[in-house]
């Protein structure tokens, strides 16, 4: 009994350190993609400068070649001219500088090859980031519809019920909108001259019934009565 109990608690602890795994595992992800992006752009500019340098070193290898061609006629005119302490002296700079130039096309050639390997390299780890980028774009979205179905189902319901009880009220909603609307139009289309207050109005005026409303003809007599009345007796 007392090894189940362990084994059981062996087994919760396991599955609770599962479970922080899996929560901080995005966490852990975003920050590991910015440490490798960082990486990634310090070998990009160490790239750049290892260029720009041998960029700066072939400039000084032209700049010694175009030297030792004028340093190497200047000394053969000297020796045609019998200056041979001249020309020694030329030899032994031209001497100093063809080492000079042996030894920059040596760096030169050796750092061609790293460079040609460190470029690979680079272009590699850049198609890798960019996979591990779309890698936890995806894995943000199904952590997000994970997180979406926990929460629907310890609300009591899944995904497809809770959206079923959605379309459900959509329904009735509509429904009502529909009853609303065609109870609206029949009312508009009712004729206004069967209503009461229009039917009693159209009787009036034909002369049946009290009149209730006074008419100019009515206004006309009050107006000649009140004229007679005020004219002088003959």
């Amino acid at each position: 009994m007392f090894k189940t109990i362990v084994t059981l608690i062996r087994g919760s602890v396991a599955a609770a350190e599962q479970e922080v795994a899996d929560r901080t595992a995005l966490l852990v992800l975003d920050q590991q993609i910015r440490d490798a992006a960082g990486a990634l752009d310090r070998s990009r500019r160490a790239l750049a400068v290892a260029i720009a340098h041998d960029g700066a070193e072939g400039t000084r290898l032209e700049s010694t070649l175009a030297r030792l061609a004028d340093l190497d006629e200047r000394a053969c005119a000297a020796l045609a001219a019998g200056r041979e302490d001249l020309a020694t002296e030329a030899a032994e700079t031209i001497a100093v500088m063809e080492a000079d130039r042996d030894a920059i096309r040596q760096a030169r050639a050796v750092f061609a090859a790293e460079a040609a390997e460190l470029k690979a390299a680079v272009a590699q780890a850049g198609h890798r980031l960019a996979d591990l980028e779309r890698g936890r774009r995806i894995a943000q979205a199904a952590e997000a519809v994970r997180r979406l179905k926990a929460t629907t189902c310890m609300a009591g319901s899944t995904p497809d019920a809770a959206l079923a009880d959605a379309e459900a009220t959509l329904k009735r909603l509509r429904e009502r909108q529909s009853e609303d609307a065609a109870a609206e139009a029949a009312l508009q289309s009712l004729d206004p001259a069967t209503a009461p207050d229009a039917m009693a109005s159209r009787l009036e005026q034909a002369g049946f019934g009290r009149r209730t409303r006074t008419t100019a003809a009515d206004v006309l007599d009050r107006l000649r009565r009140r004229v007679d009345a005020a004219a002088p007796a003959a």
